[in-house]
């Protein structure tokens, strides 16, 4: 390789990259390299292309390294690059190919940045499509079935009943000894709405036998009203 062709090319290197080009050496040049165009708001990306030419420069390629200057790069992306870089180094054989493989490396950096957006916004997608998902799993609740209809009822039977002696026990911790035989007295006894509940049955067991059904349903709602009344007025007193 003569002296003065590798000049008149670092002349020309110089030119087109006058503050990223730095040179280290008669035969060593590093050469700060960043994509061609990205969007604002991506980080940045910046690598060192370092480049030394060897005496059958241009007929041989010449040795080449990349290091990260700016932004995080894995080293599988790294030798990627320099792959592509040894390919167009090889397709370009027998002349300056210094300015060449610059471009092919800012074209390679722009497409890097856009595949790790496109991959950002896929994942990201994919995280609201997942999140929307569950979301409607969550609201969507299970289909009510018989066996699940049982289930459940009777675990609300049991909740309520519970929550209902709880009720009663603290109602009783506020009243005397006398006061609760009474309360226990009165809530022993079978309400109105029981009596009627409990004659109705009996009437439409003897109706069925004879196949006739017929209830008033005004004597109900009379009897309801008469023990809503009398639960109104008891009241507790020592004096009884």
């Amino acid at each position: 390789m003569s002296s003065e062709v590798l000049l008149e090319e670092f002349e020309v290197l110089e030119s087109i990259y006058p503050t990223e080009l730095s040179k280290s050496s008669e035969k060593d040049i590093q050469i700060d390299v960043e994509p061609e165009e990205i969007e604002e708001g991506l980080p940045s990306l910046k690598l060192t292309l370092s480049v030394h030419y060897t005496d059958d420069y241009p007929d041989a390629l010449p040795d080449l390294d990349l290091a990260p200057l700016e932004g995080d790069v894995e080293q599988v992306e790294l030798d990627d690059l320099l792959e592509g870089l040894t390919k167009v180094g090889e397709e370009n054989l027998g002349m300056a190919m210094t300015f060449t493989l610059v471009s092919h490396l800012r074209e390679q950096l722009t497409a890097l940045v856009q595949s790790r957006e496109a991959r950002q916004k896929f994942e990201e997608s994919e995280k609201e499509r997942l999140a929307l998902e569950e979301e409607e799993l969550r609201t969507r609740g299970t289909p009510v079935t018989t066996e699940s209809f049982k289930e459940w009822k009777a675990q609300f039977d049991k909740e309520q009943a519970e929550r209902k002696a709880k009720q009663e026990e603290e109602r009783l911790k506020g009243l005397t000894a006398k006061e609760r035989e009474e309360y226990k007295r009165i809530n022993l006894r079978l309400s109105g709405r029981q009596l009627f509940e409990r004659n109705r049955i009996l009437d439409e067991e003897a109706l069925l036998e004879e196949g006739t059904v017929s209830v008033d349903i005004s004597q109900y709602e009379r009897i309801r009203e008469e023990e809503d009344e009398e639960e109104e007025h008891v009241t507790f007193s020592d004096s009884d």
